[in-house]
C-alpha cells in the first residue's frame, strides 16, 4: 500500500528519534509533531500522541496512550498512562503524572506527583506537592477561569475539590472528601465533612 504524505512524515519523525536514542517499543504507533523536542534518554510507550509545541528534556518517560499538546517536561519525568496534558502545562523535574488524569495550563512542582484520576486546571503547584485520587480544581465559575495556588509541600487527600481562586500555604492538609473553599493557612489541617451516622441491625427492603 502507498504511503501518503503524512505516513511518510510521521516515518521521517520515528526515524530521526530513533537515530537520537529516542526508546520506543512500537514506533509506528507514536504520532509526532513536526516541530517535537526530546532529549537524551526518554522512552516513549506505545500509542502516544505528541501534538504541537511538546518539548521533553532528558531521562523522562511517556506511557502508553498519553496525548500531549503545547508541554513543556524537564527532566526525570513520569507521564501515564492515560494521560492528556493540554496547552500551558508544564512539569518540573522528578514530577509525576499517572492514569486518567489530565491537567490544562498548570505548572507541577519538583517531585510532585498527581497519581490517578484527577483534573488539574489553571493550577500552579509547587514542589514535593502530593495531589490524592479524584481531587479535582473547580476552576471555572461559568464565567471566569479562577486560579489555584498549591505552595511546597502539601498534602491533598483522595476525593477533593478545591474550588477556586484558593491558595494552599505550605505543608498544609487536605483531608480526603473535602470540599475545600477558603485559603488554607501553612501547617494547617482543613477538611470538611458531615458526621456520619449508623443505624443498626438495619434490614434491607426486599
Amino acid at each position: 500500500m502507498k504511503q501518503t504524505n503524512l505516513q511518510k512524515a510521521q516515518s521521517r519523525l520515528r526515524e530521526k528519534f530513533i537515530k537520537n536514542g529516542v526508546k520506543m517499543l512500537a514506533p509506528e504507533t507514536v504520532y509526532f509533531s513536526k516541530d517535537t523536542k526530546i532529549g537524551k534518554n526518554v522512552t516513549i510507550e506505545p500509542y502516544v500522541v505528541l501534538g504541537e509545541k511538546v518539548k521533553i528534556q532528558n531521562n523522562s518517560k511517556i506511557k502508553s496512550f498519553s496525548h500531549l499538546e503545547n508541554v513543556k517536561i524537564e527532566n526525570n519525568v513520569t507521564v501515564g498512562p492515560f494521560a492528556r496534558l493540554r496547552p500551558g502545562t508544564v512539569l518540573k523535574s522528578g514530577s509525576r503524572v499517572g492514569n486518567f488524569v489530565e491537567i490544562k495550563k498548570s505548572n507541577l512542582g519538583k517531585n510532585s506527583k498527581v497519581n490517578h484520576l484527577s483534573y488539574i486546571g489553571d493550577a500552579n503547584i509547587g514542589d514535593s506537592v502530593n495531589i490524592g485520587a479524584g481531587t479535582i480544581t473547580c476552576n471555572y465559575d461559568g464565567k471566569n477561569k479562577n486560579k489555584t495556588i498549591i505552595k511546597n509541600k502539601v498534602f491533598v487527600g483522595s476525593n477533593s475539590s478545591l474550588v477556586a481562586p484558593i491558595t494552599l500555604n505550605e505543608k498544609s492538609t487536605i483531608g480526603a472528601g473535602s470540599v475545600i473553599t477558603k485559603n488554607v493557612k501553612k501547617n494547617s489541617l482543613a477538611l470538611t465533612r458531615s458526621n456520619q451516622s449508623e443505624v443498626k441491625n438495619y434490614k434491607r427492603k426486599k
